[in-house]
């Protein structure tokens, strides 16, 4: 009886699933949403290859860079190395803070971490680099957070001066390694003595096509760090990546970075910083689009307001911006260029350069609005680049991990 009972279940059951193809739909659906494309490719973050850095931490005193997209299994790498039983003395945060909600340049302060009760150290607004006194008795640092391969992001400002106090200090660093969303090209011009900042540290192109495990052991082997010191440095590489992997960011890296299509766009529409036309900054949109209070720049309207999270007082705060919106651009076929930069000066009869120590800064050196004044076209002006350029990508190859 129990026996015919079941038959009658499962034929019941693949009668239902035959009979109406959306049931099976819908099972596939669910599945398909828990296996993500990064685990059908079997990519592997570092932080997930706990095989290769785990036993490097039993029994040492840790410290820990990281912020929201430090994550393992679904965890906080914070959280998922105190419950593994490792020594987590304290957390150094970077720009933007240790959960991620701080907001453009806005000053991070140090605290205590209210679920684990572990110290937060900033490294971002007068303390950039580890003192001596906050390295004591550590044995091991250990760096963890998510790049977007642009010169300007901050958080290889803070890997580097992180590079920097533990070569003084005799503490050991080790990098997880994480893939980089525009690891596919490298461009731009390289930052020039004259234009060090920490928004412009190394002398790098604007996309040096790097992770930031590549990137440390480059730092560290070119004599970058004061007094061309070295750490003890460690990387454990991503499993099963290469340089042709689509990595589209699981954690957005900063509060305005909502998307693929903005990490994408980020390299060519940070240099508008240095500017009065706004890239959506005080929209849900930010970096997908550029705009200014005259309709002359262009048909797309949007208008700037305070986002908790995002952005308070965002420039031209409640004016209607004109513009162009690139919310349609395909995401994967876009690399650094000039050209939105060009179009916006010329429409601006050049005045819209209003911050040029900031952009040059953020270009990497202080030639570019000289060379708009003159007329030159992108080409002309990749050209006065292009030796350095070369040398650069030359130089960078004996520091790839990966093919």
């Amino acid at each position: 009886m129990k026996i015919s009972l079941y038959i009658f279940v499962v034929l019941f059951f693949l009668t239902a699933c035959i009979s109406n193809p959306n049931n099976a739909q819908s099972v596939e659906t669910k599945i398909d949403t828990i296996i993500t494309p990064e685990i059908k490719k079997s990519l592997v973050v570092a932080a997930e290859d706990t095989a290769s850095y785990l036993k490097k931490l039993k029994g040492k005193k840790v410290a820990l860079v990281a912020n929201q997209t430090s994550v393992a299994f679904n965890t906080h790498l914070l959280d998922f190395l105190l419950e593994n039983k490792v020594m987590v003395d304290k957390v150094f945060a970077p720009e933007h803070g240790f959960r991620g909600d701080g907001e453009p340049g806005e000053t991070i302060l140090n605290g205590v971490d209210k679920k684990t009760g572990v110290k937060i150290i900033s490294l971002f607004g007068n303390n950039k680099k580890p003192s001596t006194v906050q390295m004591k008795g550590l044995d091991v640092v250990v760096y963890d957070i998510q790049d977007v391969g642009c010169r300007f992001f901050t958080y290889i400002s803070t890997l580097h001066y992180v590079m920097e106090s533990c070569a003084e200090n005799n503490v050991e660093l080790i990098v997880l390694d994480r893939p980089n969303p525009n690891i596919d090209y490298v461009d731009g011009p390289i930052r020039q003595k004259n234009c060090i900042s920490f928004v412009s540290l190394d002398p790098l192109p604007i996309v040096y096509g790097m992770t930031v495990g590549e990137l440390s052991q480059m730092i560290n082997e070119e004599g970058w760090l004061a007094g061309q010191k070295k750490c003890q440095l460690t990387v454990i590489p991503v499993k099963n990546y290469t340089r042709d992997t689509k990595y589209n960011l699981p954690i957005k890296p900063s509060p305005n970075l909502p998307n693929y299509l903005s990490v994408r766009l980020y390299p060519s529409l940070c240099l508008f910083e240095g500017t009065n036309i706004s890239i959506g900054r005080g929209t849900l949109t930010p970096f997908t689009s550029i705009g200014y209070p005259d309709n002359k720049y262009g048909e797309y309207v949007f208008t700037p307001q305070d986002i908790k999270g995002m952005q308070t007082n965002p420039m031209h705060k409640l004016k209607k911006c004109y513009g162009i919106d690139f919310r349609d651009l395909n995401p994967d076929s876009l690399n650094f260029t000039l050209e939105y930069f060009i179009k916006m000066y010329n429409l601006s009869s050049g005045k819209m350069i209003t911050r040029s120590r900031m952009l040059a800064l953020l270009y990497g050196n202080d030639q570019l609005p000289l060379q708009l004044s003159k007329g030159m076209t992108e080409n002309e002006i990749r050209k006065t680049w292009e030796p350095e350029l070369s040398d650069f990508k030359t130089k960078r190859k004996k520091y790839l991990i990966y093919k």
